[in-house]
C-alpha cells in the first residue's frame, strides 16, 4: 500500500481529487510483498505514516499510524473453501469539539465505508484473477467482502 507502490485499490480519481496521487495497480505486485513489522508507508503528504504493527501470514496484518490516532487492521477468516477479508479502522480524533465529530460520523464515515468496500473489492478481483490475465504492473498505491466499522 502507499503512493508508489500497488495504490489503494479504491477509485483513483477521488484519490486525486484529495491530493493523494495514487494509481492502482491492476496485478498483485510481487517487489512489494515482502512486509515485516516496522517498515511505513504514507498516505500523503500532510498525513501521518502508516506502521506494520502485526503481521501474520494468511491471518493479520495490522497498521498502526504513527502520530497514535488511528489503527487499521485486516484478518482473513477462512470459511467453507472461501477466506473472507475483514477491514477494520479504529481512528481518535483527539481534541476535536463536537459538531466535528457529529460531521465525521455523518458524512466522512459513509464515504470512507464506500472508498473501502472498493477497496476491499479491488484486493478480492486481483487475488481471485488468474495471474496469466493481469495486465502488468502500474506504479502506486492500495482493496470485498465487508467492512467492519469501529
Amino acid at each position: 500500500m502507499g503512493p508508489g507502490r500497488g495504490g489503494a485499490y479504491t477509485y483513483d480519481w477521488i484519490e486525486y481529487l484529495l491530493g493523494l496521487d495514487m494509481h492502482s495497480a491492476d496485478a498483485i505486485l510481487p517487489e512489494f510483498q515482502s512486509l515485516t513489522v516496522g517498515d511505513t508507508f504514507t498516505l500523503g503528504d500532510s498525513r501521518p505514516r502508516m506502521r506494520v504493527a502485526i503481521l501474520e501470514p494468511d491471518r493479520a496484518l495490522v497498521f498502526a499510524s504513527t502520530d497514535g490516532n488511528w489503527v487499521w487492521a485486516f484478518g482473513l477468516y477462512p470459511s467453507a473453501g472461501s477466506t473472507r477479508l475483514v477491514s477494520r479502522n479504529r481512528i481518535a480524533l483527539p481534541g476535536t469539539a463536537a459538531p466535528a465529530r457529529v460531521f465525521n460520523r455523518l458524512l466522512m464515515e459513509p464515504r470512507s465505508w464506500v472508498m473501502e468496500r472498493k477497496m476491499l473489492l479491488g484486493i478480492k478481483q486481483r487475488a481471485q484473477r488468474d495471474p496469466a490475465e493481469s495486465k502488468g504492473p502500474v506504479v502506486a498505491m492500495s482493496e470485498a467482502s465487508a467492512r467492519v466499522g469501529g
